[in-house]
């Protein structure tokens, strides 16, 4: 008896990306329309699979490279550039046998996607720390000193001490750690990218919170950043507790 179209389809849209290729063998021949069509759209899926593995293996290049170091340790940052808000970074240590797909750079991601790594990171990494500026700091100090302030003591609150970082572009002053800088380091080593997407959906997730207490300046959708109903709402209202004085003054008294 010949299996029906839609029988067919159920079986390769359910299969797990392993499975397609005998599938593929058992059904390749069927010349019906719907089947070829359905084998097509499951092709489709294991090639997209295929090329993130790839893509994936590429980041670990610069973990491979200094994989003599026990500990490798991925720093990035998020929010240098808001109005308001404070700057976090985050420091990630992956283990070396780590699985995890489709970590990026966290602004090439979407929101859902970079919620749905944070947890995987947290649960897969060996240590993760968040270190955070105000904004009062940020203005005492200035953005780039926040910054590493932040990263600073994002290494500190690891749980494993690392034996080499990896870092997004920069060098951080104060810190004993043997450090490699990488330009645009978020799109070029996993453990930055891990950073990355921890730190961001932290300082979102801070902004969101952030929102219920001033509703007025939009915190939730534009996280801090210069949106033009943000800097609206600056010159009808003025800043609030959270906003960083040093960025706002073409907008608003402070």
């Amino acid at each position: 008896m010949v299996e029906k179209i839609e029988t067919i389809k159920q079986k390769l849209q359910a299969a797990a990306l392993g499975e397609l290729p005998d599938l593929f063998s058992v059904y390749g021949a069927d010349e019906r329309a719907g089947v070829q069509a359905a084998l097509s759209q499951a092709k489709k899926r294991l090639l997209s699979y295929e090329k993130e593995v790839a893509r994936t293996q590429a980041l670990w290049r610069y973990e491979k490279e200094y994989g003599a170091y026990a500990h490798i340790c991925g720093i990035d940052e998020v929010g240098r550039g808001p109005l308001a808000g404070p700057v976090v970074a985050g420091a990630v240590i992956l283990p070396k046998d780590c699985d995890i797909l489709y970590i990026n750079d966290s602004k090439k991601l979407s929101e859902k996607k970079r919620e749905e790594l944070y947890e995987i990171i947290m649960e897969k990494a060996v240590a993760v720390g968040l270190g955070y500026s105000a904004p009062a700091r940020i203005d005492e100090i200035n953005i780039l000193q926040a910054t590493y302030e932040a990263m600073r003591e994002a290494v500190g609150k690891l749980k494993v001490t690392p034996d080499i970082l990896l870092n997004d572009a920069v060098t951080i002053p104060g810190v004993d750690i043997r450090q490699i800088p990488i330009i645009k380091g978020d799109a070029k080593s996993i453990s930055i990218g891990a950073a990355s997407i921890v730190a961001k959906v932290t300082r979102d997730r801070l902004m969101v919170q952030y929102d219920e207490v001033y509703p007025m300046y939009g915190f939730s959708s534009n996280k801090g950043y210069g949106a033009q109903a943000h800097i609206d709402a600056l010159k009808k209202y003025g800043p609030c507790p959270i906003h960083r004085k040093s960025f706002i003054t073409h907008f608003c008294e402070v």
